[in-house]
Order: structure tokens, then C-alpha cells, then sequence
């Protein structure tokens, strides 16, 4: 018995653990995503960044309660300073600029949300489709996605804004529409690389479906490049939807918008002698924007493989 014993402590000595069952191989699998967590908020600018995006989108969801007033009610003070009774002062109209920044809160992640998630799904499943079939299939959507990306961005999307009408939904559908050359050609790299890995091609070989292959075996392991980029698309929509609004082209009155309030703020006059009326909307986009990025960077550095350690 001492001889079996000893054989046994040797193989797994005193306060060691045998190897794992498949079921803690699951509990391997979600310390992953604990780490990137982990990683995540040791990034100081990144935790500044949620928090302040954090904010902003909970004034959006809860505008009718943080809003002193309604954003459409006149008031009878035509471009007030800031008082007591409106703490930004109002617009050339009457109406509370406070109130009006709130709301333009909402117009701006709709527009951010909403345009990144068209362009994400359209440019996963169009990248997807060229890395992994490659050919003839690689070349049509590759060179139709060098075709979308000669075009001036902005340019064709005042066109298109033009022609089917400025409005919030015309906004999203335009630049959700134009915007997934870049994933595109993200996504097709990765899977370039991923679909020579020796697990896809036991998939392959064990008959799976092409369809399980590309969305459940190889996209999953593209999320990481997916995620950072559509970050960063969000704050290049919220400064795109604000330069549309500030053009005329964009959300327009007497919805509310940060782009559009900055619209008034085009005279000199303005400018020099009425400063609540420009300064507010501008440090929102700014704020927005900043955090959006310090977000996506600790994100990019977090998933990191290279630093998963």
C-alpha cells in the first residue's frame, strides 16, 4: 500500500489538483474575459472615459426627468445669460438651453449606436464572406469595398442626405450604409488568418456547415478587432451627425442637437458676446467624443493578446 501511495502523491503531489475536467476547462474559458475586465479598469483613462459616457447616456435614457423644461417651450427671455432660472441660459428663440442639451444627448447616440451597428453587421458578413471563400467572392467584395472607399466620405453623404432629406433616420441609414469598407477589411484579415488554424480545419473535415464554421467557429475569435473599431466609429458618428447639424444638413429644428445649437453660433456676434449659447454643446461633443476614445483605448490594450498575461 506505502509503494501505491507513494506512486500516487508522485503523480499528484499534497495540495496539487489533478487536470482539469472539461467543465473547468469552462471556468478557464470565462477567466478570460475576467482578465480583459481586470485589464480594462487598471486603465485609468478608459474608467474615466465609462464613467463619463456612463453619464451621458443615462441623461439621455432619463431626459424628461433631468430636464428643467421642455426642449420646445418658448420662453419670453430671447437669448438670456445664465441665471437662476436657466442655469445655460436660453436660445435666440426663448427656448432652455439646459433642457435642449439633454435631449440633443439622445439624437447623438442614436445616431453613434445606430449607424456603427448597421456598418458593424454589414462589413463582419461581407469581410467573413471574402476571407473565407476567398477568389472570385474575395475580389467582387474587395474591390467593391476599394470602390466605396474612393469616394469623399463626407462629400457623398451630404449628397445622399440631400437628395432622400435631412432627418435623424436618413442620418443613421446614410453613414450606417457607407461606413463598413473599414470593418470590412478588418474582418477579411482576420479570418485570412484564422481559417488556416488547425480547429477550422478539423471543422471542415468533420463536415460542418459553412455557415457554423464562419459564425460560430472563427468570427468569435474576430471580436476583439470588431469591438475596438466600432468604439471608435461611435465618436466618428457623433462628430459626423454634429458636422451635418452645423451644415444644415443634419437634425433639424426644433429637435434638439449638438451640431444644430451649434448652428446659431456662426455670426461673429455670437461668438464674442454670447458664449453660453455655443460653449455648452461644443463641451458635450468634446466630452462625448474623449471618452468614447479613452474607452476604445483601454479596450484595444486590455484585448490585447500580446499583454494578456
Amino acid at each position: 500500500m506505502s509503494t501505491a501511495n507513494a506512486k500516487i502523491e508522485d503523480k499528484f503531489p499534497v495540495n496539487s489538483h489533478p487536470p482539469l475536467t472539461p467543465v473547468e476547462d469552462l471556468g478557464q474559458e470565462e477567466s478570460y474575459f475576467q482578465l480583459i475586465r481586470k485589464r480594462f479598469f487598471k486603465h485609468k483613462l478608459a474608467v474615466f472615459g465609462l464613467v463619463v459616457f456612463s453619464l451621458i447616456v443615462i441623461s439621455a435614457i432619463f431626459a424628461p426627468l433631468l430636464a428643467p423644461l421642455s426642449p420646445y417651450q418658448i420662453n419670453a427671455q430671447f437669448a438670456a445669460s445664465p441665471s437662476a432660472e436657466h442655469l445655460l441660459g436660453t436660445d435666440q428663440v426663448g427656448r432652455d438651453l439646459m433642457s435642449r442639451l439633454i435631449y440633443a444627448s439622445r439624437v447623438s447616440l442614436s445616431v453613434g449606436i445606430g449607424a456603427v451597428a448597421i456598418y458593424v453587421v454589414i462589413g463582419t458578413v461581407l469581410g467573413a464572406l471574402a476571407g473565407y471563400f476567398g477568389k472570385w467572392v474575395d475580389m467582387v467584395i474587395m474591390r467593391t469595398t476599394d470602390i466605396f472607399m474612393s469616394f469623399p466620405y463626407l462629400m457623398v453623404i451630404l449628397v445622399l442626405v440631400s437628395i432622400m432629406g435631412p432627418s435623424l433616420f436618413n442620418i443613421v441609414l446614410v453613414i450606417g450604409l457607407l461606413g463598413w469598407p473599414s470593418i470590412a477589411r478588418l474582418v477579411r484579415g482576420s479570418v485570412l488568418s484564422i481559417k488556416e488554424m488547425d480547429y477550422v480545419k478539423a471543422a471542415v473535415a468533420l463536415g460542418y456547415s459553412t455557415p457554423k464554421i464562419v459564425f460560430q467557429h472563427i468570427l468569435p475569435n474576430c471580436l476583439a478587432p470588431i469591438l475596438v473599431n466600432a468604439t471608435f466609429g461611435i465618436a466618428s458618428a457623433i462628430i459626423l451627425e454634429a458636422s451635418l447639424s452645423f451644415l444644415g444638413m443634419g437634425v433639424q429644428p426644433p429637435t434638439a442637437s449638438w451640431g444644430n445649437m451649434l448652428n446659431e453660433a456662426q455670426s461673429l456676434t455670437v461668438l464674442s458676446t454670447q458664449p453660453w449659447l455655443w460653449i455648452p454643446p461644443g463641451v458635450m461633443i468634446l466630452l462625448a467624443v474623449l471618452s468614447i476614445n479613452f474607452m476604445g483605448d483601454g479596450l484595444r490594450d486590455a484585448m490585447d493578446p500580446k499583454s494578456l498575461k
